[in-house]
């Protein structure tokens, strides 16, 4: 078992390009799994946490409706936005300045071999950074990601999560709004979930800025601890 993860800042990078940029990293991973299984070999396996913020994209998971999203073509252009539909779970949702993106490319039989438990520890990881800044971040059932306020007429969602796995092999990950432009969730039905708000950090404190990498640091402390893992 391989439980170092090689960590990847990719600053501002476009959507289409990161995602490219997964599936070589992904095909990888799955390209030796399938030699050493043929081969009778052992070689361990690469893992891959990417650190990201794509300028405003707009994406469509495999099993989304694309009436949640509320812009034509030329709407788009005007926004200076992008849409592409994609590969991982989940349905539409928004990236940009101010989100901080997470893709764990990860093989999770270094790990555990349970896609449940690796979508509840990718929550908990942002739960835990939501505390240290005095935010109760929960989870909302049957609704993947990290809400406030559940059970409420206030609930918002903070971060949404999308993931796509193969031979135990993830990608894609989470958006955590930090930052980010809340204008932008007002041209889509967030995750196809209608009467809900979409929130950010900044929001929550009543603050004109966070600390960005400050919040990398929490979030890559708390994906260490829960997945007994090391960042490298």
């Amino acid at each position: 078992m391989n439980k170092e993860i090689q960590l990847q800042d990719l600053g501002i990078k476009d959507y289409k390009d990161t995602w490219d940029y997964q599936e070589v990293l992904f095909k990888e991973i799955v390209d030796l799994k399938i030699k050493n299984r043929r081969e009778e070999t052992n070689l361990p396996t690469p893992n891959y946490f990417l650190f990201v913020e794509h300028p405003h994209v707009y994406t469509l998971g495999k099993s989304g409706d694309l009436t949640n999203l509320l812009l034509s073509e030329k709407q788009l252009e005007e926004k200076g936005a992008t849409f592409y539909k994609i590969n991982r779970g989940g349905d539409i949702t928004y990236h940009g300045p101010g989100q901080i993106v997470g893709y764990p490319i990860v093989d999770l039989e270094n790990f555990f071999t349970d896609i449940h438990k690796y979508l509840r520890f990718l929550e908990e990881v942002i739960i835990l950074t939501l505390a240290e800044y005095n935010i109760i971040g929960k989870r909302s059932e049957g609704e993947t990601g990290v809400w406030l306020d559940v059970g409420t007429p206030f609930a918002r969602k903070i971060c949404a999560m999308g993931v796509r796995a193969s031979r135990w092999v993830t990608m894609h990950g989470f958006a955590f709004n930090v930052n980010a432009n809340l204008g932008y969730f007002d041209n889509i039905i967030p995750c196809g979930i209608k009467g809900k708000a979409v929130t950010t950090l900044n929001n929550e404190l009543g603050v004109t800025k966070v600390d960005e990498e400050e919040v990398k640091e929490k979030i890559k402390k708390h994906f260490q601890n829960l997945f007994e893992a090391k960042l490298i």
